[in-house]
């Protein structure tokens, strides 16, 4: 068969698969193009047609474009799957880049096409491969064009262009990966793998795919993705030493796979570089011509310096360490709630100590659906709710609002609903509790499928949740039936899409919603912060919209809320897919200039993520969970705040041991899902127990029996204000290990103890902490002292 021919078969191929996915996939999340049942009229941005008049001519195009001039070599069938590939992550860079207008992250996030890319890249090698294997096969040449420059030049770029490339979860700080974020060995040992990678791959695809000068600049190019490869392999065996292995999860398997998405997509978008160089070296041998090799190689030895060196001195800065104020310092010795900030790495409040913000979720102000009518989705939310969680030990709630009941028209706010916010705050403040305000949504809104719904095989209808209004729901027709769950819908994608590209102004409404919020509270303290969307939807085309558009609305939103006049600190998450897997990659490093922000995850591994519901084994454990979150943290240089955790099913109390002996570790603090839960609730499921920390029996509205073990884990003794800085810290009902160093603020300490403490049997051993009180509180007792230097707390339990 002639090359033209093994090309349109390679296309029409290629184009009969994207009908099939197409039509075969629901979601859209893994099929080459996504058909979710949307309208396509009216169009009201490029994104939307994005997919059909630019990714599919790229596809395609470039497909028969590869196929064609490699249709000659040796080696068809890795000829023919590059080619697939080169195209799948091309298409994916070009659609993204009109969508977004950001080359640079466009051309990252086309490597999360590479799960979709490979399936297609083997069957359409397979079927050219087998009808091509007739055809006659020129001499394989003596070598390869040489590409050492080449090689030296796509390397060096790499630190250059690096931008998300190589960064986050899936990266420790051995693993050879070129990206300045990850110091200086690894991105030295990155750049090395990509220069002798594509040098060594090229020698091998050099001599077996030719015919010519598209096949040679399309061999050096395979040998730039070939190398990226190399590079994913290095880092993932490498991994299984640095980052634990295979410690109780598939963690390797997951970011092994991340790693090669990232390594082919920089390959794809910048192999070309190779390409050239392999094609000028061709070009040579055809017309030879006097050529300064050293020069060249001197070039670009010194660009590969200044590449892996000047972005080392660009790395994102820790949010600075203020200075704590007397007033502060006094106020503190009142025990007051002083405001919180970020302080280095930690939450601190104004005083200068160290903050563990524990506490529990309340949702008993959001907007939720009713399933049945009759039945409340929520439970009234009174004093007494705020007594209770004080009484326990905690020191925060994670008060969830619903933008729905917020502003149920365009413009106009709830005074009433405005009013029950406020009242919960000045409850929650009066039993010495801060308050995380949290915009809430699950699904995008409390819209259920409507009742003549018809769902494509595959989904099914769904109820409803919490979120935004109606007005602001914007699905363009797409079905609101869910895939696998509530948060993946054709509805709810769509919903989410228009949001992140602001259609209509939906997302100025919310963020002028928050102002307005940062208005009211920019002067109470006890305001710990501002949650600004909980668990984001992934969108249509993640990781664009989930990454660099989630950044961009959680950008406009601080400078909205600072604008307002308000200094508390900005929660921000990742997108629902780090509750569903235990990982994701986030906003943009940079994303905002504003340092009082805190990375806000749900650590929910081995609870509701998708590895459960699917029956698969463990993606991410427990502990792994809380070094992942710690690592992307350090990437924004800024603490770690977990918003929600807990679920566990049948291992609960045994999980939540685990969870609290890391979260301890890891010295942080956290919201527990969820205080209580109507038996009305969506997520409760209509059933016999309102399932929250505080039970519920459904069938007289009474309180059911409590899990002790459970609340033995989550009030363990901690210390709530921690002078300084805390240095070790591990607990166990009443047994408390604490070590901490003590700054220049307010010297005085506060820990909570579930139980009464320094009597009887109980023994409590202090060092570097004077004028220690112990003082009955709720159901256990609060130990404060004024500690200085190094200072110890020890207690066995008793």
């Amino acid at each position: 068969m002639s090359p033209q021919r093994l090309a349109w078969l390679a296309t029409l191929t290629l184009g009969l698969l994207v009908v099939v996915q197409a039509a075969a996939d629901p979601s859209g999340l893994l099929s080459l193009v996504g058909w979710t049942g949307a309208d396509l009229w009216p169009i009201r941005a490029p994104w939307q047609i994005a997919p059909f008049v630019v990714y599919l001519p790229v596809l395609l195009g470039v497909t028969w474009w590869a196929v064609r001039s490699t249709a000659g070599s040796r080696w068809l069938f890795t000829a023919a799957a590059s080619s697939v590939v080169l195209a799948v992550m091309l298409a994916k860079f070009a659609m993204s880049s009109v969508a977004v207008h950001d080359i640079g992250t466009a051309a990252w996030g086309a490597g999360f096409a590479a799960a979709k890319a490979l399936p297609a890249a083997l069957i359409v090698a397979g079927v050219v491969a087998v009808a091509g294997r007739n055809r006659a096969v020129p001499e394989v040449p003596a070598d390869a064009p040489p590409v050492r420059v080449g090689a030296l030049v796509f390397g060096a770029a790499a630190p250059v262009l690096a931008g998300q490339w190589w960064a986050g979860a899936p990266y420790d700080r051995w693993m050879p990966a070129p990206n300045p974020m990850n110091g200086l060995i690894a991105t030295v040992g990155g750049v090395a793998v990509l220069v002798l990678g594509t040098i060594a791959c090229h020698r091998v695809l050099g001599r077996r795919i030719s015919g010519g000068p598209a096949a040679t600049f399309l061999a050096g190019w395979f040998a730039a993705m070939g190398a990226g490869i190399l590079l994913a392999l290095t880092a993932t065996i490498v991994g299984l030493f640095s980052d634990d292995g295979f410690a109780g999860d598939l963690w390797p398997l997951m970011s092994g796979y991340i790693r090669f998405a990232d390594g082919v997509s920089y390959g794809a978008c910048t192999g070309w570089i190779v390409g050239l160089a392999a094609l000028w070296a061709y070009r040579r041998r055809e017309q030879p011509a006097p050529v300064p090799h050293t020069a060249a190689l001197i070039g670009a030895v010194a660009l590969l310096a200044v590449a892996i060196a000047v972005p080392l001195l660009a790395r994102p800065d820790a949010a600075p360490t203020a200075t704590a104020s007397p007033a502060a310092a006094d106020a503190a010795d009142t025990g007051a709630l002083l405001p919180l900030r970020v302080s280095g790495e930690v939450i601190a409040d104004s005083a200068g100590r160290e903050v563990l913000l524990r506490g529990v979720n309340v949702n008993q102000l959001v907007d939720f659906y009713a399933p049945r009518p009759e039945v409340p989705s929520t439970l009234p939310l009174t004093d007494e709710d705020f007594a209770g969680i004080a009484d326990h030990g905690f020191n925060v709630v994670r008060l969830a609002l619903s933008w729905s009941a917020l502003e149920p028209e365009p413009g106009r706010y709830d005074e009433a609903y405005l009013d029950r916010i406020e009242l919960a705050v000045a409850q929650a403040k009066a039993h010495g509790l801060y308050t995380v305000l949290d915009m809430h949504q699950d699904g995008w809104s409390n819209a259920p499928s409507p009742d003549d719904v018809d769902c494509r095989p595959g989904t099914s209808p769904m109820w409803g949740y919490d979120g935004a209004p109606e007005w602001a729901t914007i699905t363009d027709g797409a079905p609101r039936c869910q895939f696998t769950g509530r948060d993946i819908s054709p509805a709810g994608g769509r919903a989410f899409t228009n949001f992140y590209y602001d259609t209509d102004d939906v997302q100025e409404h919310l963020v002028q919603a928050w102002a307005m919020l940062a208005g009211k509270f920019k002067d109470e303290p006890a305001v710990a912060g501002y949650d600004l969307l909980n668990e984001p939807n992934f969108g249509e085309s993640a990781p664009l919209t989930s990454s660099l558009l989630l950044g961009r609305f959680y950008d406009r939103t601080i400078d909205a809320i600072r604008a307002a006049g308000a200094e508390q600190i900005v929660y921000f998450e990742p997108s629902i897919l780090w509750s569903g897997l235990g990982f994701d990659s986030g906003p943009p490093a940079g994303f905002t200039d504003d340092r009082n922000i805190v990375f806000s995850p749900h650590l929910y591994a081995e609870s509701i993520t998708m590895d459960a519901s699917l029956g698969l084994p463990t993606i991410v454990s427990i502990e792994r969970g809380f070094t992942l979150a710690e690592r992307v943290a350090d990437k924004y240089g800024v603490p770690v705040w977990t918003g929600e955790y807990g679920y566990w099913g049948d291992g609960l109390v045994d999980n939540a041991t685990r969870f609290a002996k890391e979260q301890d570790a890891h010295a942080q603090g956290g919201a527990y899902w969820v205080w209580k839960q109507s038996c009305g609730d969506p997520q409760n499921g209509i059933q016999e127990l309102g399932d929250g920390l505080m039970p519920v029996l459904c069938s007289t509205g009474a309180d059911a029996p409590r899990n002790t073990a459970l609340l033995d884990q989550l009030t363990r003794a901690y210390p709530r204000f921690a002078p300084g800085r805390i240095t070790h810290l591990a607990a166990d009902g009443n047994r408390l290990e604490l070590t901490g160093r003590a700054g220049d603020g307010s010297c005085r300490l506060e820990v909570w103890f579930p139980h009464a403490v320094g009597t009887g049997a109980s023994v409590v051993d202090t060092f570097g902490i004077d004028d220690i009180t112990m003082t009955p509180l709720g159901r256990g007792t609060l130990l404060t002292g004024c500690a200085t230097g190094d200072y110890e707390v020890h207690t066995d339990g008793a």
